[in-house]
């Protein structure tokens, strides 16, 4: 059941004045659940409750964390039906789809747990002490990671359940044993109270501190604002724009205690496909593309928005096969007025930019919050001047830069801003020959892809979801996978500390069994 209240902690509250509605781009009309954004008081208790409920997560054993997280996969599976239909209400995003990102919430969380539950992710590092060494003694030391502390997560418009309340960035926090809170994104607060009930619930359960988890209702900047500020936030995650998450990014950097905030923001994902493979397999590619720029109605950060290729006959016919491709595709449901207004917004701007050419752009008629999907061509030297065709246009859009030769292609990805990902589609003989190329493109992406698409991200300890500012303010991080809790811990150093008042993960005797880095030799031994 849906209260439009705030969790502050595991009690809901609703102090504040000010009220909104989500919206059903489907039907063009607002829900009937208000929602009661938080106000001024009630993120203080948030904050505070985070930050004593940290003095309790920062010990919890990886079993005891692990079991929280298993039992929010739980809750949130049995939440059923009703979950899906307020996330299909709240998005215009059809029901498989939210089964998908369903299942990819899940199995996250159950993959943290396994990671705690084995325990050598923290790192564990002992360099034992050698007083008789010449000329100087030295000391035992041992290294860890451990927590940073409360960690607010702004909840992403595109991704409700994956990115959101109980995404990646809140399920790797909780494992690293940070408090979360979650700042709730107005477009899908339905889902987020929903899940954050589900996390409540699983802290109940399984006996965490009040304070674990918080879910704050809000329809502007002010709430997110606040949470920033606050002295005892200790780090932040963020998935959308680059304005927003350089927004927060600045605040956070001007504090009295700066923080670090990992935003996941733009990209437009530069596929470059090289001559052979277009002679080879152009019309499949041109298919192939179609579907990929238009899938989830290009709603996805990863979405291909720029197609490189060198001129000649064979990209000629791929940009002609891609726009008789593209128009046959249906057009879909944007996830809200202001998403589709942004996109069209965005669109215009480009479309108004000098020497680009429209060569498909889809002109039905559609339903209200439907987009129109759109390709554009220019010329490499145009592309290289003009860094506003640079810039993202999220939804279903992408251009074709035509370059002159090998140099021109190399010299536009070496011009372009940091991105998620690059593709690179090639025959086999014909990638050695553009290794300069493959260079240049790895310079400026987080991953890289060989003959496919970059739409989907596969969650597994390999995957790199980051890459070169802005595609994210920390390109030594990933937001997928395992690895990704890294970003809420820091490295911790005892010395000469006696053995009984040490960590069980550095303990001589090794409790937990962990694999650890003993005087440079990986091992699970005794020291």
């Amino acid at each position: 059941m849906i209260t439009g209240k705030n969790y502050i902690g595991n009690q809901l509250s609703a102090k504040g004045s000010k009220t909104y509605k989500t919206f059903n781009p489907q039907l063009n009309i607002n829900n009937e659940n208000v929602f009661i954004e938080a106000d001024s008081q009630e993120i203080n208790e948030a904050v505070s409750l985070a930050s004593n409920a940290f003095k309790e997560c920062r010990t919890l054993s990886g079993k005891r964390k692990a079991e929280f997280l298993s039992a929010i996969a739980d809750e949130i599976l049995a939440l059923d039906d009703e979950l899906i239909k307020i996330y299909c209400s709240e998005t215009g995003l059809p029901e498989g789809r939210a089964k998908g990102e369903r299942g990819r919430t899940v199995g996250q969380l159950r993959a943290f747990a396994e990671l705690l539950e084995e325990g050598s992710w923290v790192e564990a590092t002992i360099d034992t002490a050698q007083p008789d060494r010449q000329p100087m003694p030295k000391s035992d030391i041992r290294k860890m990671l451990v927590p940073l502390g409360p960690v607010v997560v702004f909840g992403a418009s595109n991704f409700p359940l994956a990115y959101s309340t109980a995404g990646g960035d809140t399920a790797a926090a909780l494992a690293a044993g940070c408090p979360v809170i979650v700042k709730s994104h107005p477009m899908h607060a339905g889902t987020g109270e929903l899940i954050a009930s589900a996390i409540i619930n699983a802290a109940n359960k399984t006996g965490m501190p009040n304070g674990v988890f918080s879910n704050l209702n809000s329809s502007g900047i002010e709430v997110g604002t606040q949470l920033v500020s606050h002295p005892k936030v200790k780090a932040v995650g963020f998935t959308g724009s680059i304005r927003g998450g350089r927004a927060l990014y600045d605040l956070a950097a001007k504090r009295e205690e700066p923080i670090p905030v990992f935003a996941e923001m733009g990209s437009i994902n530069p596929v470059v496909i090289l001559p052979s493979a277009l002679k080879n397999k152009g019309e499949a590619l041109a298919k192939t593309y179609a579907g990929s720029i238009t899938l989830g109605t290009g709603q996805f950060c990863t979405n291909p928005g720029l197609l490189l290729g060198i001129k000649g006959e064979e990209l000629s016919h791929f940009i002609q096969n891609l726009s008789n491709e593209i128009v046959k595709v249906e057009p879909s449901c944007m996830l809200h007025p202001n998403i589709i207004g942004a996109y069209e917004s965005n669109k215009q701007k480009a479309l108004k930019q000098p020497e680009l050419t429209v060569v498909a752009d889809y002109n039905s008629d559609v339903k209200a919050n439907y987009a129109r999907q759109t390709v554009t061509t220019v010329e490499g030297a145009t592309f290289i001047k003009n860094t506003t065709l640079h810039q993202e246009v999220f939804g279903p859009y992408s251009m074709v830069v035509q370059c002159e030769n090998a140099e021109q292609l190399e010299q536009v990805i070496s011009k372009l801003e940091g991105q998620l990902t690059g593709t690179l589609i090639a025959d086999d003989d014909e990638a050695k020959q553009y290794y300069k190329v493959i260079d240049a493109l790895q310079n400026r992406v987080g991953r890289i892809i060989y003959n496919g698409v970059p739409t989907g991200v596969e969650v597994c300890p390999s995957m790199v979801h980051g890459g070169p500012y802005p595609a994210s303010t920390d390109s030594r991080f990933t937001a997928v996978g395992i690895h990704s809790i890294k970003r809420w811990v820091r490295p911790f150093s005892y010395q000469d500390w006696p053995n009984n008042l040490l960590p069980d993960e550095l303990k001589n005797e090794n409790p937990l069994k962990i694999s650890r880095l003993v005087n440079n030799k990986q091992t699970k031994d005794v020291v």
